[in-house]
């Protein structure tokens, strides 16, 4: 399957330095191709990565492909969304939500 997401693609090589030291806050999508609740989302996600632009950035990992960061914080179910502001977690959503609660996680980071 083809990945049309303008969204930037994070991986367990490039986490630390495109989450974790990132000078803006990073929600984190992690996906996996086969998962149909990732699918819904990720249309909302792609909204708020041109909404926030610039603010935040906002990033998917694949959980199948980058397995270690999951592992590292503790992602069981997918979709997790996690927001992290200066290398640390402030909060994070398990599943598919409404853009209404995704947006005001977004903005308890700015």
């Amino acid at each position: 399957m083809a990945n049309d997401s303008s969204l930037l693609q994070v991986n367990d090589k490039n986490f630390t330095a495109e989450v974790l030291q990132s000078d803006i806050p990073v929600l984190v999508d992690f996906w996996a191709t086969w998962c149909g609740p990732c699918r819904a989302i990720s249309p909302i996600v792609e909204e708020l990565a041109k909404e926030f632009s610039g603010r935040v950035k906002i990033t998917k990992l694949n959980v199948d492909e980058s397995p270690a960061t999951p592992g590292q914080y503790g992602v069981r179910g997918i979709p997790t969304l996690i927001l992290f502001k200066e290398g640390k977690v402030l909060d994070q959503i398990v599943g598919s939500v409404p853009k209404a609660r995704l947006k005001a996680l977004i903005e308890k980071a700015l």
